[in-house]
């Protein structure tokens, strides 16, 4: 007996199936599915799109393209590329620009450019992640579009939009 033989395919944002939910016995507006590059390839650069939640922790699709605003959190974020190549510069800031309240949840802006050590930076190419430390902020720079997923918890930069982005039929 011939076992079935699979194929993996990795999409990029040039060359994506957006995918779906396929109904067996169920109604599909029961599930969510949504595709990162699809969403990264409708998103303004840097917008941060959430795709998936769980509680107040969830993934955000961002499209990376040019040089994003400092942003800082009040708990650690993980930034995962999925596509292309992002550099990650970080700062670690004085307690005067660290986000005012401990409780917040997601990233917020930095006001002004970051004051602090510069802590360096790290490139980042398919696959790879980086930890993005509570009260540093961190500047994302893509010569070339591209994706990442970000792990944090909803904030107020969160952007939400389920309807266009779920499989609904």
């Amino acid at each position: 007996m011939s076992q079935p033989t699979y194929t993996t395919r990795f999409g990029s944002l040039a060359a994506f199936e957006k995918g779906g939910v396929q109904n067996i016995a169920d109604d599909v507006r029961h599930y969510a599915f949504s595709n990162c590059f699809d969403i990264a390839s409708r998103s303004k650069p840097y917008e941060k799109v959430v795709f998936g939640q769980n509680q107040i922790y969830v993934l955000e699709a961002i499209r990376a393209e040019g040089t994003s605003p400092w942003y800082t959190c009040a708990h650690d974020e993980f930034a995962l590329c999925m596509d292309g190549e992002v550099d990650v510069h970080l700062v670690k800031l004085g307690a005067e620009q660290t986000v005012p309240d401990a409780e917040h949840n997601g990233a917020v802006q930095v006001k002004g450019e970051p004051q602090g050590q510069k802590m360096g930076w790290m490139r980042i190419r398919r696959g790879h992640q980086a930890m993005l430390p509570k009260n540093t902020a961190y500047q994302f720079r893509a010569a070339q579009p591209a994706v990442l997923v970000q792990q944090t918890c909803k904030g107020d930069l969160s952007v939400e939009r389920w309807a266009e982005i779920c499989q609904t039929a």
